[in-house]
């Protein structure tokens, strides 16, 4: 089969692997939907190097189980059940694996699929069985592949930040990750201030329920925070831009006792102890999300009835991947998906 692989200098090649078969455990994934993650961008912008192994690209993959290797146990592994995948694989028997977060294993180096296991841009996958997700039926296959991470990232930083519908929040960035913190945040009550550069994506946050959109470019992005909360700032913030100067008014722009989580990958941001000790601010990061929250997000937006679908702008077949990411990379409008 051929899949989709990371070549570095901004360049991806469709490359001929064999088609995988289940050993123990494990199970092949019929891929209906696979995600393009903003993360992919550092894979597809960084050096190229002929020596790295090819491995297919794609980590929000979903679709159907197409075949059962032996000894899986796994109730959602029958062949036919929608599936989405937690892309992590760890020792499966360490106290992080065995609480959901795989990804967190400290006894063997973790397998993340798409980056050191081939992934979901191509027709079938090869996952354990105990990465499977079940899919609910009200869910089409593009939303299972952003629940898988982008979307699921958002809810799992909600999480960890306790978000309630007596918050304000300022969502820094809004790309898949965003976008998908906007649509969460204003499902569970809170108000939201969306902040990124682009045009476009400012109008997708608008129509996914942001009370009020910013251009960092345009003035100083905390005071104009600021302004919109009566002076006194947001009470949280998250940012999910990996820009080092939206890490800094992130934690600039909340309110003595605010809560800051910072998810973008690449920025480096230097931190004053003390401007922070005397605001009281509770600051923390958050990587992707627990197999049980990829879980519970999927049936928050069940639910709610959310419209996880209009994240996406746009749909690629395998073929496309050059005009894919190199669309993607300009980092402009929503969430980019392949479809089989």
């Amino acid at each position: 089969m051929q899949g989709i692989a990371f070549r570095g200098d901004c360049k991806v090649e469709l490359v001929d692997v064999p088609d995988p078969t289940p050993g123990v455990g494990e199970v092949i994934i019929e891929v209906k939907a696979s995600g393009m993650c903003g993360s992919d961008l550092h894979f597809y912008r960084r050096a190229s190097n002929p020596e790295s192994p090819i491995i297919i690209g794609g980590h929000e993959p979903c679709g159907i189980v197409a075949a059962v290797g032996p000894g899986v146990q796994s109730p959602h592994a029958r062949i036919g059940s929608r599936v989405m995948v937690h892309h992590y694989r760890g020792c499966a028997g360490c106290e992080d694996c065995r609480s959901g977060w795989p990804q967190m294993c400290q006894t063997v180096p973790v397998t993340v699929f798409g980056t050191d296991a081939h992934g979901g841009h191509a027709p079938y996958m090869k996952v354990p069985a105990d990465t499977l997700v079940p899919l609910h039926e009200q869910l089409s296959f593009a939303a299972g592949a952003a629940i898988s991470c982008g979307t699921g990232t958002a809810w799992g930083a909600f999480e960890r930040m306790c978000i309630t519908g007596r918050d304000t929040i300022a969502v820094f960035g809004q790309g898949p990750l965003g976008l998908s913190a906007t649509l969460l945040a204003k499902a569970q009550g809170a108000e939201v201030i969306a902040l990124d550069i682009d045009e476009s994506r400012r109008a997708k946050a608008k129509q996914l329920g942001a009370d009020y959109v910013i251009n960092p470019l345009e003035g100083n992005a905390p005071d104009r925070i600021r302004a919109l909360t009566r002076g006194r700032g947001a009470t949280m913030a998250l940012e999910t831009a990996g820009a080092a100067s939206a890490g800094v008014d992130a934690l600039s722009c909340v309110r003595p006792w605010g809560t800051v989580c910072l998810v973008g990958i690449g920025a480096e941001i230097s931190l004053s102890v003390g401007k922070m000790l005397r605001r009281q601010l509770n600051v923390m990061t958050s990587w992707t999300m627990s197999i049980q929250a990829q879980q519970a997000c999927a049936n928050f937006i069940v639910d709610r009835n959310l419209d996880v679908d209009a994240l996406f702008t746009s749909e690629w077949k395998l073929n496309q991947a050059a005009l894919a990411y190199e669309t993607f990379n300009r980092q402009s409008g929503g969430k980019g998906v392949f479809t089989f």
